[in-house]
């Protein structure tokens, strides 16, 4: 899901409402706003986007490229781990993600709230970051030797996204620490 290069002012735009729609939400922020913050004109906004829809794809794919960089960053950082421990590492990489760029929760699951039409181009951006993590949990689940690697990704990924809501809703405590606790024991079950 890689984006073509962009102009140092296409850049800027896309760095500008990248953080603009995660902070204050997709539809309370205008290309205007947007376009001011940037320096930029709409013109130039509009000549690089073609349309502030386009414009939201383009923020979620990046998010979704430096989200899956991060992930895996975090688990190249030790190969040589048993494979269980790198599945509990992916809870690492959320805690981590949710220290530095998720106060507000999955800017995924914020952006599906808020793009209901299904034929939005953000839409599809959104259902293959869910489905990137679903497919690593699941080859990390079977490199670790799970009886049913797809029964345990699912059980993880859900796991992942409560501890992100309730982590970014302040609900529970160490949210993600605790979710790591139960993967723990989902993982020695299923291996």
């Amino acid at each position: 899901m890689k984006r073509s290069a962009l102009t140092p002012a296409a850049e800027k735009v896309l760095d500008v409402a990248g953080r603009l729609f995660y902070e204050n939400g997709i539809h309370a922020v205008g290309v205007e706003l947007i376009a001011q913050r940037a320096g930029v004109t709409k013109k130039t906004l509009y000549a690089r986007f073609g349309s502030k829809d386009k414009l939201v794809e383009q923020c979620l794919v990046r998010r979704d490229e430096h989200w899956r960089e991060h992930v895996t960053k975090v688990l190249d950082r030790s190969p040589r781990d048993p494979p269980a421990r790198r599945l509990l590492r992916v809870f690492d990489a959320l805690d981590a993600w949710m220290a530095l760029e998720n106060h507000r929760g999955c800017a995924f699951v914020n952006a599906h709230a808020e793009l209901p039409d299904g034929a939005h181009p953000g839409r599809h951006v959104i259902g293959a970051n869910k489905v990137w993590m679903l497919t690593c949990l699941r080859s990390l689940a079977g490199e670790a030797g799970a009886r049913d690697p797809r029964r345990l990704a699912y059980s993880l990924l859900i796991l992942m996204e409560g501890a992100t809501v309730t982590a970014s809703l302040g609900v529970v405590p160490g949210a993600v620490a605790q979710a790591k606790t139960v993967a723990k024991v989902l993982i020695e079950d299923a291996c």
